[in-house]
């Protein structure tokens, strides 16, 4: 009976972060573009913070399905846009997720979202290369090759792709606490020894988590708004 119950709970528990996810991708889609294709969005912070809470599948399974609802629902940008969303979500949450999973401390989840953070630039430059050229060319209906894309990386798509993967990992650092100590509360979520809270929480480390994360966001706001010319 308990393992129906726990079962029911993470079920409902992805389908919350799901919804969550797809909301925040809906209302970034009113920020300006980077580039005029380059979308800010936040929804791999509510992946990120599944994955660390539920683990790696589930955030993986919310990682590949949100991007899917969003090519048939808001996107304009076909199955070029499906792939690289899914493409950076799966890389951000499998990569912070399990090293999260095997090292649950504060430190462990702070090197996860770093790994996560040059992983996923790592893995989306690499995307960009190959796909796109293909975008501009049949999407936005502008001649470019792989060497257009290649003279892009310095300037728009190496900082993009890195502030973009910072931004979202200090939205975890701040948002983490707050969601897994309301999910207790409300006795979705079950109290671990484990816990990264529990080894890290004093007043002193939340307040110092919280003041580099809110410098984090702010500061990935401002280069994209006002350095990268959204």
């Amino acid at each position: 009976m308990k393992n129906n119950t726990d079962r029911i709970k993470k079920i409902v528990m992805i389908a919350m972060f799901s919804a969550i996810a797809f909301v925040t991708t809906v209302l970034c889609g009113y920020f300006p573009k980077v580039a005029g294709f380059l979308s800010l969005e936040v929804k791999d912070a509510v992946i990120v913070l599944c994955s660390l809470i539920l683990g790696p599948l589930p955030g993986l399974v919310i990682a590949i399905l949100v991007p899917i609802v969003e090519s048939f629902t808001i996107s304009a940008t076909g199955w070029y846009g499906l792939i690289m969303n899914a493409l950076s979500s799966a890389t951000f949450v499998l990569v912070t997720g399990a090293i999260y999973k095997y090292k649950r401390t504060l430190y462990g989840a702070i090197v996860g979202l770093l790994a996560g953070i040059f992983s996923v630039t790592a893995v989306m430059l690499l995307a960009n290369l190959f796909i796109t050229p293909l975008y501009l060319r049949y999407m936005l209906g502008v001649p470019a090759t792989m060497s257009t894309v290649v003279e892009m990386i310095p300037t728009i798509l190496l900082p993009f792709n890195f502030i973009k993967a910072t931004l979202n990992a200090a939205l975890v650092l701040l948002l983490y606490k707050p969601v897994s100590t309301s999910l207790k509360k409300m006795r979705v979520l079950e109290y671990t020894k484990t816990d990264v809270f529990k080894n890290a929480n004093t007043k002193y480390r939340s307040a110092v988590v919280t003041a580099v994360s809110l410098a984090m966001i702010v500061l990935s706001f401002v280069i994209i708004f006002f350095v990268l010319k959204a």
